[in-house]
């Protein structure tokens, strides 16, 4: 994955917006050491929250804003994360929120985000394929403007970015629980609470550097 941080071209975000990024840090919040993931998941869907937490939503998804993101990725029979993100942000931010990212979560951890990213968004587009639904034309999003689209689909109505809610405007509430359970058939729950608590992180980040103030990090990170 890594291999995208070193070779794309580099795109979008000035080197304000790239500094800036650099230099968010938080300290995680994560579950109760003494509870399980499984039960952190099953407290959440009994308060009617997504499994990682935050507003459930479940309406029409903007498949347009996907296909941008699949475009931005390298297309759906190539899609890579990472060359989604340096599309969006340009090299050098990348690389920045990259770094910023390994040293407040570790380097395995953050590769396990990339990973698991990539791959949630090849699973989505194999099952929505499977139940007959077509992404339209791409939005016309690109660089930092398909950025903050993407952080302002996944805000939900308090304020705070959860990724749950993204992917639920972005492929639908019953697509996203379906990829999860991919997710964690073949890498485990701790993987997929992975993926959603550092990009709750690395979206909140890129947010603030786009100005976004308003948008609040969610307490799993």
């Amino acid at each position: 994955m890594h291999r995208y941080l070193k070779t794309a071209m580099a795109t979008g975000l000035s080197v304000a917006i790239a500094a800036a990024l650099g230099s968010f840090d938080a300290t995680a919040a994560t579950p109760p050491s003494s509870a399980s993931m499984a039960s952190y998941v099953a407290s959440n869907q009994q308060s009617g929250n997504n499994w990682f937490g935050g507003a459930v939503y479940n309406g029409k998804p903007d498949l347009a804003a996907t296909a941008a993101l699949v475009k931005a990725g390298g297309g759906a029979d190539d899609f890579d994360f990472s060359k989604a993100l340096v599309a969006m942000l340009g090299q050098d931010t990348v690389n920045k929120e990259v770094a910023k990212l390994d040293k407040q979560y570790g380097e395995q951890e953050v590769k396990t985000f990339l990973s698991g990213m990539t791959f949630a968004v090849q699973d989505a587009l194999k099952r929505a394929t499977e139940q007959g639904i077509k992404l339209p034309a791409p939005a016309n999003l690109s660089g930092a403007k398909l950025a903050g689209g993407l952080v302002k689909l996944g805000t939900a109505p308090d304020g705070t970015f959860w990724s749950g809610y993204l992917f639920d405007r972005t492929i639908s509430h019953g697509l996203h629980n379906q990829v999860m359970g991919d997710i964690d058939a073949k890498f485990g729950m701790q993987a997929d609470a992975t993926t959603h608590k550092i990009l709750n992180q690395a979206m909140f980040d890129v947010a603030q550097a786009l100005g976004r103030k308003d948008v609040k990090l969610a307490a799993f990170h």
